[in-house]
């Protein structure tokens, strides 16, 4: 009897201990670390709209970095600003410059000279048609033309 008494409370214990011990560590909720901040007396200076996040390695998160701002990488923004010159003639490349294309595929051209910027808007149509023809700016469809 008394055996049998001690084998049901080793089994206890042993599954309170299972139920108690993991292989990793668990976080607390945001109340219950300001809890137990408050009981050990500890002050806690962490913002309140802070979000925990799990660690990241730098390297991954440098990558991201370079993708989502394509430094090293050929952009068509660059491409065609390397090639404007010949796009539009340098005279009115002298006078504008490409500056963006937002998600529609509307490139952003910016001219300090009215008479250049008239220009442009005139042959918008056979500029878009030169930049579609580069490499990598297939999906630039219209221009937008602005006084910069």
């Amino acid at each position: 009897m008394l055996a049998s008494r001690a084998r049901a409370f080793a089994n206890r214990v042993f599954t309170c201990k299972n139920l108690f011990v993991s292989d990793s560590p668990q976080s607390f909720s945001r109340h219950a670390e300001k809890l137990i901040a408050d009981l050990r007396r500890i002050p806690d200076e962490t913002p309140d709209r802070m979000r925990k996040r799990p660690t990241r390695e730098l390297a991954s998160l440098v990558e991201d970095l370079l993708v989502k701002h394509q430094i090293g990488r050929d952009s068509p923004e660059q491409t065609i600003r390397d090639n404007w010159a010949e796009i539009v003639g340098p005279a009115n490349a002298h006078y504008s410059h490409a500056a963006q294309i937002d998600a529609r595929g509307r490139l952003t051209v910016l001219a300090s000279h009215a008479v250049v910027r008239n220009e442009l808007f005139l042959h918008r149509k056979l500029i878009a048609e030169k930049i579609r023809k580069l490499k990598g700016c297939s999906h630039v469809r219209d221009l937008s033309i602005r006084a910069g």
